[in-house]
């Protein structure tokens, strides 16, 4: 992290840099999203070897989804899913680096305070994940559907766009349909939250001391960044895995989920007839995913940073 990222900003500031750098993030990498929520809803509910694997792997999904639907297709949900990261990320990062340039998450050598910290932003993803969960849903629900049927994976909601999706679930549930099970995304989001920028920290910390990188360096991001993303990719996708196949599931007249009551009997059920792999599946476009992710993001942040430090 630059010097910038100690200077102290307005905590809105420190908001919309971060929330605008997820967005420029997810634009490049919302099509491995799609592929991921495919792979993650192929065989839901199913034990393996009873089912057709219609997508055999990441790239595999990647042309299926091209050559049925269209190479737009991999772009499904994008505008739900920026709306999310510019909420989520907004709110953790702000709190993140309005946390650090405040000496709350470090000790008194400068360095990173590991529980704080951990607290902290994983906190801060929670209620940003909750504020922005209809968006979520909306995102999940578009990227699961297909125009093709013969390529379809989990509950096909059949939206015709987003907005049709939103207006919807607002004439038929209200406000309580598309804030439906909007906590089953925190644990995702906690873990994901204090896993990314702990050890991102932590790393921070560790590669300033070498010579071949400088606090000014996006080298220094780019790494620092990349060992997050792995991170979180590892630790986070059983959690990743519940909450994609909650927010897709389909409901009944009460609003009540036809497969899966609450997190815990997502998670109960998915590793009771899919086993481990089940929680598992899409593991490598996660990967693929927040790794990218992760280092666009911190990259852009810290020239969105610069820019603002240069106007303001």
């Amino acid at each position: 992290m630059s010097e910038n990222t100690l200077k102290n900003k307005p905590v809105g500031a420190e908001f919309g840099i971060g929330g605008l750098a997820a967005m420029g993030a997810g634009i490049f990498t919302n099509p491995i999203d799609v592929i991921k929520v495919r792979l993650q809803m192929q065989g839901e509910l199913l034990r393996r070897g009873t089912y057709k694997v219609l997508y055999k792997n990441t790239f595999h999904a990647a042309y299926v989804i091209a050559k049925h639907e269209g190479i737009t297709a991999l772009q499904s949900g994008v505008r739900s899913a920026l709306v999310f990261q510019f909420v989520l990320n907004g709110t953790k990062l702000g709190v993140f680096k309005s946390a650090r340039s405040h000496g709350i998450t470090v000790n008194e050598d400068g360095q990173t305070n590991i529980p704080k910290t951990i607290f902290i932003t994983g906190a801060a993803g929670c209620f940003g994940s909750v504020l922005a969960s209809p968006f979520y849903m909306i995102k999940t629900q578009m990227q699961s559907q297909s125009a093709e049927k013969s390529i379809a994976t989990g509950f096909q909601h059949g939206h015709t766009s987003e907005w049709a999706a939103f207006k919807n679930l607002w004439r038929t549930s209200g406000i309580g349909g598309l804030y439906r099970q909007c906590f089953a995304n925190t644990p995702r989001i906690f873990c994901s939250a204090a896993i990314q920028l702990t050890t991102l920290s932590i790393v921070d910390d560790w590669l300033k001391p070498i010579k071949i990188f400088n606090e000014n360096s996006v080298l220094l991001t780019f790494c620092s960044a990349l060992v997050g993303g792995t991170c979180v990719a590892l630790f986070m996708q059983p959690f990743d895995a519940v909450s994609i196949r909650i927010y897709n599931q389909g409901t009944d007249s009460s609003g009540k989920g036809l497969l899966y009551r609450n997190y815990f009997d997502a998670y109960y059920k998915i590793f009771k007839i899919e086993g481990l792999l089940g929680l598992y599946k899409g593991v490598f476009p996660t990967w693929l995913r927040i790794g990218p992710h992760t280092v666009l993001c911190f990259c852009f942040y810290e020239q969105l940073e610069s820019i603002y430090n240069k106007v303001v």
